[in-house]
């Protein structure tokens, strides 16, 4: 159990020192996108067409035009990177899948047309108990259960073999052939895709950090700079 905590706290720490880092950088940038004698804060509320308003404007296009688009850019080459590993059967996630919704609301999702849900309820199945699951992955359940305040269901699938093979693997869905597709998972040891997992880590935290400054600029910039 200390190993897994280890490890999440490990992440936790280095996402701060990376958020502090991102925020600085992009606040580098707003600055000098700032006209020269402004007083204000980005946050401030301006006059529409004021200096000031073109500046929150200027923000706000460098943000989903330039900074985006490089983190998207960035995000393809990960997931891309991803194809140089491979799947070595050890079943895991097959044998525990975990998710924040109840059987009866991913069904109710699915029948409303989320595509996601569609797939899930395809081809997994809830646990009769937490205790069966508990046996697949005893830690990563204590850990949830320790650090989460929702309730987390889980599942599995039921075309699994006893030696751990996919009965129906040809027709498996496309969230089965995309996993891992979060470089930030919780994966055990023998997963193929952990060394893909750790190499990328750095940067998928660079990035997702870099999403949730962008997303409180534009919510906070776009309060004021709307005409």
């Amino acid at each position: 159990m200390s190993n897994l905590y280890s490890t999440v706290e490990k992440l936790r720490t280095e996402y701060r020192e990376i958020f502090t880092k991102s925020a600085m950088e992009i606040q580098r940038k707003v600055d000098e996108l700032k006209p020269h004698n402004l007083k204000g804060d980005i946050f401030d509320k301006f006059p529409s067409g004021s200096d000031g308003h073109k500046w929150q404007s200027a923000v706000l296009d460098m943000l989903e035009n330039e900074i985006s688009k490089e983190i998207y850019r960035k995000f393809q080459e990960v997931l891309a990177y991803r194809k140089e590993f491979h799947c070595v059967g050890c079943a895991t996630c097959c044998n525990l899948a975990c998710s924040e919704f109840s059987p009866e609301e991913l069904k109710r999702r699915a029948e409303n047309g989320d595509n996601f849900a569609k797939q899930f309820t395809s081809i997994f199945i809830p646990y009769e108990s937490k205790e069966e699951a508990r046996k697949v992955y005893p830690e990563y359940i204590q850990m949830l259960e320790d650090n989460k305040e929702d309730e987390v269901y889980f599942y599995h699938c039921p075309k699994l073999t006893k030696d751990n093979r996919c009965s129906d693997y040809e027709n498996r869905p496309q969230i089965c052939r995309d996993f891992p597709d979060n470089p930030l998972s919780i994966l055990p040891k023998a997963c193929g895709y952990k060394k893909w997992k750790e190499e990328i880590e750095p940067v998928t935290l660079m990035l997702h950090s870099m999403i949730e400054i962008i997303s409180y600029y534009k919510e906070n910039i776009c309060r004021y700079s709307q005409d």
